[in-house]
């Protein structure tokens, strides 16, 4: 997997953290480093360990599936996509509210944003990629998108509004779609 593809997941599971930061500021709107760095450390740790897990576990079961793993690799990734893409338009008349200076919340929501970096590890196996640089990448582009959200959320309110999610969804289903094409092109 090239550098661009790495940094295409990263960012693209970052979205979920990003546009929880957003909202985080747009619930504070007074900007105060000490709430943007403790949500963004949150939303990056969470999204780094969740992959070194799915990796673990991808590691133990690669041997039983490793002549049908890209078709594995695809279906979690288009899931997962489809599954931001329908949250994303589902969620448009639903209104959240959460209490970003609670660290238990905080907490709560960088763990439920980061099952999707548990799927996109146990992929990692199956690809035999090296986790460290991924994870490493993973993580700080989650922090500083999660960290700059917060900040955003705080200077726009509620004025503008866009789908990140949605953008993340897309992008994963188009990195499943490419891992799949680039295994069933290969020779024999």
């Amino acid at each position: 997997m090239s550098l661009l593809e790495v940094v295409l997941i990263a960012v693209s599971l970052a979205m979920d953290s990003f546009a929880i930061s957003i909202t985080a500021g747009f619930i504070l709107k007074e900007f105060t480093p000490k709430h943007c760095f403790r949500i963004a450390f949150y939303m990056g740790f969470f999204q780094a360990l969740m992959p070194i897990l799915g990796w673990l576990i991808g590691v133990g079961f690669k041997s039983y599936i490793v002549s049908f793993d890209h078709w594995i690799a695809f279906l979690l990734l288009f899931i997962l996509g489809g599954k931001m893409i329908y949250d994303d338009l589902k969620s448009e008349d639903e209104h959240c509210c959460f209490n970003p200076q609670k660290s238990l919340v905080v907490m709560g929501l960088a763990l439920a944003t980061s099952i999707d970096a548990l799927v996109v590890g146990v992929n990692f196996a199956f690809l035999d990629m090296a986790i460290s640089f991924p994870v490493y990448t993973i993580g700080v582009v989650s922090f500083i998108l999660s960290f700059f959200g917060v900040f955003i959320g705080c200077q726009l309110g509620t004025k503008v509004k866009v789908k990140f999610t949605l953008i993340g969804g897309v992008i994963l289903i188009a990195l499943g779609t490419n891992i799949l094409c680039e295994h069933l092109s290969q020779p024999i």
